[in-house]
């Protein structure tokens, strides 16, 4: 009698892998059984990628700039030779910026755009074709609240992540009559690296206290294994998704002033 072969696990792709919500959602998926495809800009992610085998996995890890069409072909070309179809895919990898809009080094500014929108449109563009293809797969597009709020201080961020919010419902639209399923995960301020990176450590919303990045990739989690559409993690923010459809936007945009205003930071 022919031995039995072990059961294939599931291929997981997560970007912006490294640390915060992303590293929470690989840590998640090996957890469960998933194999995994992460990336990030940063060494360290084959540090996070060590604690994930750890956890009886199998983990590829790619450190590549996804705010270029390059770093995007390399993290495709590694999923690609795996031989094995992308069973989720978690589009997380994000990059923000404070200050006033004419004050940033607009080299900066590009390359939110490039990081949230460009590089996360077009690595979706590629796997989710190939998902299409099989018929069979699942994404998560980490947006935003702040895709909600004119961002002032935070101007191009903000809008990167309403074109993110935007994006993801379309898509899943234009999937429905497939077995393609996409979710939309918006967090509010959570407590990652985002904000020293984004030079925010002088502002009200780099300072307060902010949610657990574990509690918010669970959430993302559980609504892309259930085919939900969009999940705000956290009642608070949950409110202010919801306040932000019926205020006038110029004075949301006065609001996000007072939290993201150089110098606004305060004693919590």
């Amino acid at each position: 009698m022919a031995a039995s072969r072990a059961p294939v696990r599931l291929l997981a792709v997560v970007t912006g892998a490294s640390t915060g919500i992303g590293y929470e959602l690989a840590k998640l998926c090996a957890q469960n059984g998933f194999d995994l495809v992460i990336a990030a800009d940063e060494p360290e992610i084959h540090i996070a990628a060590e604690t994930f085998r750890a956890m009886g996995v199998h983990v590829d890890a790619v450190e590549a700039d996804l705010a270029t069409v390059e770093g995007v072909d390399t993290l495709y070309t590694t999923i690609q030779a795996t031989g094995r179809p992308v069973d989720i895919l978690f589009a997380n990898a994000g990059r923000g910026l404070g200050k006033g809009f004419l004050d940033q080094d607009f080299a900066k500014a590009k390359r939110v755009i490039d990081t949230n929108v460009t590089g996360t449109v077009y690595l979706i563009h590629k796997v989710g074709r190939d998902m299409r293809l099989v018929n069979s797969g699942r994404i998560l597009i980490t947006g935003s609240i702040a895709g909600f709020i004119p961002g002032s201080y935070q101007a191009v961020y903000n809008a990167s992540k309403a074109f993110l919010d935007n994006f993801a419902f379309a898509l899943r639209n234009e999937l429905k009559d497939t077995g393609v399923t996409v979710s939309c995960l918006m967090p509010g301020p959570t407590q990652t690296e985002f904000f020293r990176r984004a030079e925010l450590l002088d502002t009200d919303i780099g300072t307060t206290q902010k949610d657990d990045p574990a509690k918010v990739a669970r959430d993302g989690f559980d609504a892309v294994m259930n085919g939900q559409a969009d999940v705000v993690s956290g009642w608070k923010n949950k409110l202010q998704a919801t306040l932000a459809n019926i205020t006038p936007n110029e004075m949301l945009a006065e609001q996000h002033r007072g939290m993201a205003a150089p110098g606004t930071a305060r004693k919590h």
